[in-house]
């Protein structure tokens, strides 16, 4: 028996459920698979920023397909988890708030829409499972080459990376981040976990889909709860303990001048900006050698949005 999200679970058995995790009316698709066997808990979530797809289409199809009799242990599938921005179009944020699910924790029992849903992972979820994949990709102005970033807590960083390396992703990145779902929950219960991204540009390309759907698959095998016969792919893996993160000086029209999964050199120009007479504002350059991970390729840019990032080849090393 497997109790989770107030449901109770048989052995072999799937269920389809709409949980309601913040207030009546707002709704989260997800399937619970409670395997023939015991072993490990697994969340998986997809669409926490509303605009990234192809993970919801491969959190969609697992679901559908797995047999519960073949798992050894206990997986949430949460199909799209910001919903209300998912049919709204927005990017990243619930939109009765602007809570941003990858940003903002911890969350509060009696806040905002955004809150409450962050204070349900918090509450119901974290405490009781035993790893956390993550689902995104680049947003409507963001190119990027497929990668994974694990977490440099402590207590779970090398469970986190050794689950990367299971992965068929190119590029694995230490993050520093503390604010997100899974980075909270590692840092703040000791749950290891990944956030993987593939695919950009708002789009749910097939090729996206099926890679993050195989990679379900790899996930599941090396947490022995569950063989499919998946092999990795990908012939060289790559590792990056640190990351540059550029963000616009000031306010300009951005030309970037690099392309994802581009080598760099040291003082190479990443892109400049313009005013609206076509008057240079700013160039920026790379601080050292390295490869870009991913770019905006939105004509604005901001005061202190998002431009490139680039992971350092002196902190790389090959697996």
């Amino acid at each position: 028996m497997w109790n989770i999200c107030g449901q109770a679970m048989n052995r072999g058995e799937k269920k389809r459920i709409l949980l309601e995790p913040a207030v009546k009316g707002y709704q989260i698709p997800a399937t619970l698979i409670c395997g023939q066997k015991p072993g490990k808990t697994l969340l998986v979530t997809a669409g926490i920023h509303a605009g990234e797809y192809p993970g919801v289409a491969a959190v969609i199809r697992m679901a559908s397909e797995i047999d519960p009799q073949k798992i050894e242990g206990n997986i949430i599938l949460m199909h799209c988890v910001n919903t209300s921005g998912f049919w709204a179009r927005t990017v990243e944020i619930i939109p009765e708030d602007g809570y941003n699910l990858n940003r903002d924790y911890p969350g509060r029992a009696d806040g905002t829409i955004g809150e409450k849903i962050a204070w349900y992972f918090m509450e119901e979820l974290f405490p009781k499972v035993d790893f956390i994949f993550d689902f995104h990709s680049g947003s409507n102005t963001e190119i990027m080459t497929p990668l994974v970033f694990y977490p440099d807590a402590p207590k779970v960083m090398e469970a986190s990376l050794e689950a990367a390396k299971s992965l068929d992703v190119p590029y694995l990145v230490e993050s520093t981040a503390e604010k997100g779902q899974y980075s909270y929950a590692a840092r703040n219960y000791d749950v290891p976990g990944l956030l993987a991204e593939i695919g950009h540009s708002h789009s749910c390309e097939p090729e996206w889909v099926d890679l993050y759907y195989r990679n379900i698959k790899l996930l599941l095998q090396h947490l022995k709860m569950g063989q499919f016969g998946e092999k990795k792919k990908t012939e060289r893996q790559r590792i990056y303990r640190k990351t540059i993160y550029l963000d616009a000086r000031e306010q300009g029209l951005w030309y970037p001048a690099v392309k994802a999964d581009e080598k760099i050199q040291k003082g190479q120009l990443i892109g400049h900006t313009e005013d609206f007479f076509g008057n240079e504002r700013e160039s920026y350059r790379a601080e050292a050698d390295g490869r870009i991970f991913y770019f905006t390729d939105a004509l604005a840019a901001p005061k202190g949005s998002f431009l490139a990032a680039y992971g350092l080849e002196e902190s790389a090393e090959n697996i």
